[in-house]
């Protein structure tokens, strides 16, 4: 739908080229362009309408420059995520690496215990926190560890005895 000037006698031109190709050929003067009314409120339309999609250009513009900033966000929490993860992977090698050197720390050391005499071992375990002795006691082979509790004083072996019996109380047996 298109308001202004020019349509009317466009209109006007094409009715009387109708009506009057039947009958006789007239030639039509065209109407000038100022000869078409509008009626009364139309410049208020338009200007309504102008206004209108003044506004609603200046909506789409902000909305492109929010996506444009939304996607540039994204792309920067894409990359965070990245690099979070290969830090995580990080992390969690060194942690592994970590964990492997500690167990193996304990396991050289337990050898050496079981390898001493028990005589020897068990002055040595006497000496330790019965929690820091149990630990020891609990990875060695049953004979050795005997042999070591045998040469301890009886409070001292019972203590270390009742850390490592309760060491699994509170894992649950339910399924």
């Amino acid at each position: 739908m298109r308001l202004g000037s020019g349509t009317g006698s466009a209109i006007a031109r094409e009715v009387q080229a109708i009506s009057h190709s039947g009958s006789q050929q007239e030639e039509v003067e065209p109407v000038a362009p100022a000869a078409c009314e509008t009626g009364e409120g139309i410049g208020e339309l338009l200007a309504a309408l102008k206004n209108r999609e003044a506004r609603v250009a200046a909506q789409e513009a902000a909305l492109a420059n929010r996506m444009q900033v939304l996607a540039a966000a994204e792309e920067g929490a894409k990359r965070n995520l990245a690099a979070l993860s290969a830090a995580e992977q990080k992390l969690r090698a060194t942690m592994a690496l970590a964990d492997s050197a500690a167990e193996d720390d304990l396991s050289r050391m337990t050898s050496v215990y079981e390898n001493m005499k028990a005589k020897d071992a068990a002055k040595l375990f006497e000496e330790m926190d019965p929690q820091f002795s149990a630990g020891f006691l609990g990875r060695m082979r049953p004979d050795a560890a005997a042999a070591i509790f045998a040469g301890m004083t009886p409070a001292k072996a019972y203590s270390i005895s009742v850390i490592l019996a309760g060491r699994n109380a509170d894992v649950p047996t339910e399924k």
